[in-house]
């Protein structure tokens, strides 16, 4: 209903100027939607994400995880729908060599930061979800737990460098390892989102 003043004849220069202003703005605005959403969606993502230590899978996967009681370094899951296997072993994720579960660790993690220093990570390709999947599930793994098992994302970085394994693909200083399989009496709570969420859902584990 508000939309009808627009329609009304007028000869006013003030009024022609100010309904250029609107429809500049709403062009803005579909635009800023268009291409801004994701990036509006992973800054209000990080007040629910920051600081914790996550595991994140699609809605089906994680049935799968539930049904077998664990995160499994390598679940069964076709190669062709594994993050980074485009070019084979050679192009295998580093957290994935070492038989490992890759995990986010947003710890002190500020996004704007972030990109200045790693202008080309894909975190953004998961957070809050991924496209491909439709929806994402987030898990939150306890930190004090998984420690014995878990490299640290600031030593991961480290560790790939010594040992020369700078080919395969790692989100640096985000992306922690836990190594063998993750027990689920390790986790501490699961959230789902999706496109049109405004926030967060939990699920059961």
């Amino acid at each position: 209903m508000g939309d009808r003043g627009l329609g009304r004849r007028s000869g006013g220069k003030g009024d022609i100027e100010a309904r250029h202003s609107i429809l500049v703005e709403s062009a803005e605005a579909r635009m800023n939607w268009r291409e801004g959403q994701l990036n509006m969606d992973a800054e209000a993502a990080m007040h629910v994400l920051r600081g914790k230590l996550w595991h994140t899978t699609s809605e089906a996967r994680f049935q799968g995880i539930r049904e077998v009681g664990a995160i499994l370094r390598c679940p069964p899951v076709a190669e062709e729908d594994r993050w980074g296997t485009a070019i084979g072993r050679e192009g295998w994720p580093y957290v994935r060599t070492l038989g490992g579960v890759s995990l986010f660790d947003f710890a002190d993690f500020d996004p704007e930061d972030y990109e200045a220093r790693c202008p080309v990570s894909s975190w953004r390709e998961f957070v809050p979800f991924r496209r491909s999947w439709g929806a994402s599930v987030w898990i939150e793994i306890d930190r004090a737990q998984a420690a014995a098992e878990l490299i640290g994302a600031n030593d991961l970085v480290q560790r790939q460098k010594i040992e020369s394994k700078l080919r395969h693909n790692l989100m640096p200083y985000i992306e922690a390892c836990y190594l063998g399989d993750l027990p689920c009496d390790m986790l501490v709570r699961a959230l789902v989102v999706e496109e049109g969420d405004e926030e967060f859902r939990p699920i059961c584990l």
